[in-house]
């Protein structure tokens, strides 16, 4: 089996989230789909690893938002790349608390759903969450962002925790001459470290060359290693 069969595969793109007032959080996720009209059910896949799988088994109940054609892809690198344990993703975005308590992004959605969990199944890194629909309500018109669309169209990458994640041969670079101020991409996020900017945030400061940054240093976006930085041919 190649991974080409797999990469054929039709999905749409949204945020699930769980929680309450005291802690939520939200992600970015391909994997929803509805399981049954009587009553209506829609189905989550969700990584172990994540917060909000975490949340989704304290509270039981899921919120899913149908995230338009254009929304943009910093917000979705924020909801899709970066991890709620240290970054409060709802601090400067519009969402509700619905009936469940759990939030519910508004913000570039087309449509939000509740859910209250009545089923799992594990599948060993995730864990597909069933739940039946409590609420629902469409919030403006559009098309929504499909899954080719986002990497297709938008350039979009897939995280290292999604179902739908192919690993692929690791291209590697090795500076040449000229002071080595190429800037390089992250593989995993498409964030692009510039060596004049450099990345103060994280230790690393202006003018520093790539081959320069310490070993354990991280994408600021992402969470990727060194590791995982590609040159940026000019």
């Amino acid at each position: 089996m190649t991974a080409d069969a797999l990469e054929k595969i039709g999905y749409g793109l949204y945020i699930v989230s769980s929680g309450d007032r005291d802690r939520m959080n939200g992600q970015i996720a391909n994997v929803v789909f509805q399981v049954t009209a009587e009553p209506p059910m829609i189905a989550v896949g969700i990584n172990k690893r994540n917060l909000t799988h975490e949340l989704i088994e304290k509270h039981q109940v899921f919120t899913v938002s149908v995230l338009s054609q254009d929304t943009p892809v910093d917000f979705i690198r924020d909801f899709g790349f970066r991890t709620g344990r240290d970054h409060d993703k709802f601090a400067d975005i519009a969402y509700d608390v619905g009936t469940t308590g759990a939030p519910m992004v508004t913000e570039h959605a087309i449509a939000c759903l509740e859910a209250k969990v009545v089923n799992r199944v594990d599948c060993g890194t995730h864990t597909v969450f069933v739940g039946k629909v409590v609420a629902g309500r469409t919030i403006q018109e559009g098309e929504p962002m499909t899954y080719a669309y986002y990497k297709d169209v938008k350039g979009g990458k897939t995280a290292k925790t999604a179902p739908t994640y192919i690993a692929r041969g690791k291209k590697t670079v090795s500076p040449k001459g000229g002071g080595g101020m190429s800037k390089y991409r992250c593989t995993v996020c498409g964030y692009v470290y510039d060596p004049q900017k450099g990345d103060p945030d994280n230790g690393v400061q202006p003018g520093t060359p790539f081959e320069d940054v310490p070993a354990d240093w991280l994408c600021p976006v992402c969470g990727a290693g060194k590791q995982d930085f590609e040159k940026v041919e000019e």
